[in-house]
């Protein structure tokens, strides 16, 4: 019985890399890509006067696009079984991937922030909310993302066997004495501490919102916005948290102390379950960009309306 339950973890543990990943991965890029280039869009050529939050969603959505262009590598490498772009575009894919991750989690921090303070403070710009200081911030960011992850390059090893390139995902490559150290690290300063700032100022908001409504003054009904930011605490909050958890036990499956075989088998196939629920946030975002920007719905629709009206009186 043991060793037929062993079995079918391994044979799931196959099937998930084959068909889940590529599957999952490829419902993310379509829905990812025509969202966030939507976004971008609106942005660039709707929005006439931007503000901090607009700079934060901005860069949030080139962060979502520049890991969305690499799923097609990776679905094509998950449903052939190999890799087939060599060790430079595996490490950097592999790179890329997990700065969208720690570079979201940041920007969508202080989009936190920013509403907090949009909301406590709506008729005086405060230091934080300068379109200036949110720049600075948003370079900032990507500095930091950039150097946080430098030492995960020594740790993605791809791995040529006689099927080919095998372009192993982070924590499966590497040493996992020290590479437990860091995902550690990376999983405190990336991950729970962004995550409870961005909790914390939602709960200010959501308090805010609690009092506003029950006051006999309020003519704006607030329980939406209510809902948007108890909805948004909540989905990110279940996309990051199994990823971070099993990243860390899988590492920690690899030392020699831990049981192996079966024990490891099912580790890594319920590690290889949260992998894209992880990067599902790409998708979703332009969702909350719909329902958080500043009337973003009725610039864009307005100026497809302008393009499609200009294209029809041209063909005229």
């Amino acid at each position: 019985a043991w060793n037929s339950t062993c079995e079918n973890w391994m044979a799931a543990e196959v099937a998930l890399e084959k068909y889940y990943l590529s599957i999952f991965y490829g419902f993310e890029f379509v829905l990812g890509v025509l969202g966030n280039v939507t976004v971008v869009f609106g942005y660039l050529f709707c929005l006439r006067k931007w503000n901090s939050s607009n700079i934060y969603l901005f860069n949030l959505s080139i962060s979502d696009l520049a890991f969305l262009c690499t799923l097609p590598m990776l679905i094509r490498s998950y449903a052939n079984g190999y890799w087939m772009y060599g060790h430079v575009l595996c490490i950097s894919n592999r790179f890329v991937l997990h700065a969208n991750l720690y570079t979201s989690i940041l920007f969508l921090t202080f989009i936190s922030i920013d509403r907090y303070l949009l909301m406590k403070y709506p008729f005086r710009e405060h230091i934080l909310q300068k379109k200036e200081f949110a720049v600075l911030i948003s370079v900032g960011i990507w500095v930091l993302v950039t150097l946080e992850l430098l030492p995960i390059l020594p740790f993605i090893n791809p791995v040529i066997t006689d099927e080919g390139t095998s372009c192993t995902d982070y924590a499966s490559s590497g040493d996992p004495r020290y590479n437990l150290v860091y995902s550690l690290c990376l999983t405190l300063l990336g991950f729970l501490i962004p995550l409870s700032v961005m909790c914390f100022f939602y709960y200010k908001i959501a308090v805010f919102l609690k009092r506003r409504n029950r006051l006999p003054v309020s003519a704006v009904p607030l329980d939406k916005p209510l809902r948007l930011v108890v909805l948004a605490v909540a989905v990110f909050s279940t996309l990051f948290t199994p990823y971070h958890v099993m990243r860390n036990v899988r590492i920690a499956s690899r030392l020699g102390h831990w049981p192996q075989g079966c024990t490891q088998v099912t580790i890594n196939t319920l590690y290889i379950m949260t992998r894209p629920l992880a990067f599902l946030n790409s998708a979703i975002n332009p969702v909350f960009y719909f329902l958080v920007g500043d009337h973003f719905r009725e610039m864009l629709m307005s100026k497809l309306r302008q393009l499609f009206k200009s294209l029809t009186t041209f063909r005229v």
